[in-house]
């Protein structure tokens, strides 16, 4: 079932002296438990469609269709934890300014799910890199959105942790029943976790492919990696982009 419906959407900036096509005819649909991975050259434009999807921003035409009960979520390139604050006030934050703590067990569920209740009570120095991810993820978590939007969620990490997060993060997104768009400049990132990986052209960015990535034994994304497939979608996929750099 779709949940989200995206048709024609363009964006056009306006200077003093000019405009400029950043988006042109961008269209997709998101299915219930869908991921779906945005790739593309460096500056095409994917952060930016992710904002208009999301509400932070305005298409200058198009639309976007979605039952309006649905929640977003968003999970931005760096983990934004207030250092001043615990573990468990910071996955608070969101409920806190929506005036709703009614999701504080859920909020303990996760914490205890995902192996950090016994850091609730430390501040976020304290945590290595991925444990900072993974409680960015909780809090974005806690005020149960439908639609999951990550802009490059891990890019701040280093290789090794980057791999081992996108993991969890997979797992969670996954068990909690989610959607999920995510922006990535990371081809392999991309192929090893999404259902679905949507590659941009050169701005003004338009839809180059949709390739449904269909591995054989898809379980994390580490191991994703070593479907005999994804060397065939890497390929497919670099060519796409190669052509724009």
């Amino acid at each position: 079932m779709d949940i989200l419906k995206v048709k024609n959407l363009k964006k056009i900036y306006h200077t003093e002296k000019n405009e400029f096509l950043a988006v042109d005819n961008f269209s997709f649909n998101l299915k219930k438990g869908e991921f779906v991975a945005i790739v593309g050259p460096s500056g095409c434009g994917k952060s930016t469609i992710l904002s208009i999807l999301c509400g932070l921003d305005n298409p200058s035409s198009g639309e976007i269709k979605y039952d309006k009960t649905l929640k977003f979520g968003y999970m931005l390139q760096g983990d934004n934890l207030f250092e001043w604050r615990t573990i468990y006030k910071n996955c608070l934050l969101g409920l806190e300014i929506q005036n709703n703590l009614e999701n504080k067990n859920y909020v303990n569920k996760l914490l205890k799910t995902y192996g950090l209740w016994e850091f609730k009570d430390t501040h976020p120095s304290h945590l290595s890199g991925g444990m900072r991810q993974r409680v960015s993820l909780i809090r974005t978590l806690a005020t149960k959105p439908d639609i999951l939007f990550l802009d490059e969620p891990f890019s701040a990490l280093d290789y090794q942790t980057r791999l081992a997060v996108s993991d969890d993060v997979y797992k969670i997104i996954k068990k909690e029943g989610k959607s999920a768009i995510m922006v990535t400049h990371d081809i392999s990132e991309a192929i090893s976790m999404a259902d679905k990986v949507i590659v941009l052209s050169n701005r003004p960015s338009t839809i180059k492919h949709i390739y449904d990535i269909n591995l054989e034994n898809k379980t994390t994304p580490i191991e994703n990696r070593k479907d005999k497939n994804f060397a065939y979608y890497y390929d497919l996929i670099w060519k796409d982009i190669d052509y724009h750099v």
